[in-house]
């Protein structure tokens, strides 16, 4: 049987150290999946009268809150939801602060003219990209804020691909993007909480708008009474509580940098004397490694269990992130020297891939203390990208302790049961009758829908290629010239007299061949039917590969668009030669103006390309 801890006469949190500050609640609830989430939101939104601020990492105005319909007057889209609220009531002013995302994720996005139309109509609503943010930095807070009495934080963001029931079933029709595909099942968890708290994120919410260079939002609304906005069909897990705030935000140039939620962890770690419980997408923190595995190496140490996707989602997440995953996860099942240490996924019945996309950010500790928020278990929310995170910590008299630590283990075992396909109160019957979490989660695993232990292996091949400390998941800032000197050999910084006049000329060709064709016929000379025919005459030379590659080399290094030779070689050569030259010309066009830059140096390009474009 469990053992139940001790009440804890001494508090966790700490402001000033793993939290910002703690603050009281009257209400507070776990959201488990984005349709809980989603129609919450909404339903307090309908009811804003003050202010309304949507932090993210991504929002899109496309979205619809309630896919079957919220059939409440109001239309769909979120973008148009709050256009009508602000042309209805003069007095609210709606402020939309997304991540100024980098292109990396630009497939992904709501394109500008896209968003741009979505938050177009009014001028209370007001909708800025953050850019304030250091060099491959990102801003991955999910809060939302109503009239300064309701709040939302945790890992959803009012994006697409978010939307799912607990069920996640894998047919579920409503499971659809903006273009009508159907995408996989997907689980998530935000809270919802009011009262003094509430207003606290919306001074954060405040800060961060001031930060990103906006005009000053409206003040705080301090009105008491009027509409209750906390959803009549939800019940609260917890009342009249405190709950802490724990940030993590970069340094940056006049601004110190912020660590609590990497220290609550460590803090969290250290104070663990049963069970560690997380629930998140990535598991590749270093800092977290080490203090684990201190924990895990002792007589005394607690169960640890991490729930986690089989796979990260795309190729390269899968060959960066999990192969960093599967490397902490080795080095944590050789320091466990009592068997203390798992690693689980969700695995759902029907799927094709087997297991659940997991993107929630939760931990537990013991049944003292819950966490859910952004934060990743990996370096860059450790130190790098900007975080929020909720705790509530049980503490006062027994009673209040008791009162407490249930609802923390009921909050964790919801977790587990939705996983598990089974009822809460299963879990907790378990939980209470086994020797430990592992026992209790062995017991109810099943056939079907269920949850199955995870071993990620570390794979020789990307292992060789893969540092220790990548930009990937950074440990500290990134320094935009440190990154440079990763990819520029030493030998390749010469000096730059000597290269110079070279440059200068080809600058001046380039300029010369930028003016002739502005202002003389070659523009008319070089189009489709010009160029077909020059490769048909390339086509009768007994040198024909050679006379191919010689033009795409010297396209190249004049800017040529080489879309435009790979079409004419289709045209001409057909299928397989075409293919065949097309892609042997490009690579040769790439290597040559790969070799120019190196044979310039590094110390030439940033002296003529200026400050901005370094910088950039």
């Amino acid at each position: 049987m469990l053992t139940e801890p001790a009440p804890s006469r001494t508090r966790l949190l700490a402001p000033g150290r793993n939290c910002w500050r703690v603050a009281p609640a009257h209400r507070f609830k776990l959201l488990i999946d984005a349709d809980a989430y989603f129609r919450a939101i909404r339903a307090s939104i309908r009811q804003a009268q003050h202010s309304v601020f949507i932090l993210g990492w991504d929002i899109d105005s496309r979205v619809r809150l309630v896919p079957g319909g919220a059939d409440d007057g109001y239309p769909e889209a979120l973008g148009d939801f709050l256009n009508a609220l602000v042309e209805e009531r003069p007095q609210l002013h709606v402020y939309v602060l997304n991540w100024d995302f980098a292109m990396l994720y630009a497939l992904e996005r709501e394109w500008p003219p896209a968003y741009k139309h979505g938050w177009r109509k009014r001028r209370r609503l007001y909708f800025h990209m953050d850019a304030s943010h250091p060099v491959g930095a990102s801003h991955h807070q999910k809060i939302v804020v109503v009239d300064d009495k309701l709040a939302f934080a945790g890992g959803i963001d009012l994006t697409r691909n978010r939307w799912d029931t607990p069920e996640h079933a894998p047919d579920q029709p409503l499971r659809r993007d903006g273009d009508d595909k159907p995408y996989g099942p997907f689980h998530d968890v935000q809270a919802m909480l009011d009262g003094e708290a509430a207003a606290a994120l919306g001074e954060l919410a405040r800060i961060r708008w001031s930060r990103a260079g906006c005009k000053p939002a409206v003040m705080r609304n301090k009105a008491e009474g009027g509409d209750d906005l906390w959803p009549a069909d939800m019940e609260p897990d917890l009342r009249e509580i405190e709950i802490g705030i724990a940030r993590t935000e970069p340094e940056r140039e006049g601004i110190a940098g912020v660590c609590e939620i990497r220290q609550l962890y460590l803090d969290a770690i250290a104070a663990a004397q049963h069970s560690l419980f997380f629930e998140n997408q990535y598991f590749t923190a270093n800092v977290l490694h080490d203090a684990l595995a201190a924990r895990l190496a002792q007589h005394d140490a607690p169960e640890v269990a991490v729930v986690s996707p089989q796979n990260q989602s795309g190729w390269l997440e899968q060959a960066t992130m999990g192969h960093l995953r599967a490397r902490i996860h080795q080095r944590l099942k050789a320091a466990d020297q009592h068997g203390r240490y798992r690693m689980y996924c969700p695995q759902l019945a029907g799927e094709q891939d087997g297991c659940l996309n997991v993107h929630s950010k939760v931990f537990a500790v013991d049944d003292r203390l819950f966490c859910v928020g952004s934060a990743n278990m990996s370096n860059r929310s450790m130190v790098y990208d900007t975080e929020c995170n909720l705790v509530i910590e049980a503490h006062g008299d027994d009673a209040q302790q008791a009162r407490m630590r249930a609802a923390i283990a009921g909050m964790r075992n919801r977790l587990l049961a939705e996983h598990l396909d089974v009822e809460p109160e299963t879990v907790r019957q378990e939980v209470e009758s086994r020797a430990g979490l592992h026992a209790a989660i062995t017991a109810m695993q099943s056939e079907g829908r269920t949850m199955i232990t995870l071993d990620p292996v570390v794979l020789p091949q990307i292992e060789a290629l893969m540092p220790d400390k990548v930009m990937f998941d950074p440990e500290t800032p990134i320094n935009p010239d440190e990154l440079i000197a990763q990819f520029v050999p030493g030998h390749a910084r010469k000096p730059v007299p000597r290269r110079l006049i070279g440059l200068g000329v080809f600058g001046i060709l380039l300029l010369a061949l930028a003016l002739a064709w502005r202002f003389t016929p070659l523009r008319e000379w070089l189009n489709l039917s010009s160029l077909i025919a020059l490769a048909r005459s390339l086509e009768a030379l007994p040198f024909t590969p050679l006379a191919v590659m010689a033009v795409y080399l010297v396209a190249g290094m004049l800017m040529f668009p080489v879309t435009l030779l790979i079409a004419v070689t289709g045209i001409v050569f057909g299928p397989l030669y075409g293919a065949l030259y097309a892609l042997a010309g490009s690579l040769l066009s790439a290597l040559a103006g790969f070799g120019f830059g190196v044979w310039l140096g590094r110390e030439t390009l940033q002296q003529l390309l200026g400050r901005r474009v370094n910088s950039l």
